[in-house]
């Protein structure tokens, strides 16, 4: 799923059944950087974010509550997909 499509997914709610590399995709798309991970867990960061996400595989999913986080970023920062993404 492309980023633009499971941004707009996510911001009405349907966080369910979320490929865990389609959220990564949509993380680095936002401007965010891995900074840290070891084993199931990544770390991503942006400079004029303050939180961190710390994203967690399970089953090839990402866990709802971590989209929900995602979500909640999208909103606080006002956050945009890069240009061409």
């Amino acid at each position: 799923m492309t980023p633009r499509r499971l941004l707009a997914r996510i911001l009405r709610g349907d966080v369910g059944n979320v490929a865990f590399v389609d959220l990564v995709r949509l993380i680095e798309a936002l401007g965010f950087e891995e900074i840290d991970g070891r084993g199931s867990h990544r770390v991503f960061a942006r400079t004029e974010v303050a939180e961190l996400i710390n994203l967690q595989e399970e089953r090839g999913e990402a866990k709802r509550y971590q989209v929900r986080q995602v979500a909640l970023l999208v909103r606080r920062y006002s956050l945009e997909l890069e240009k061409g993404r």
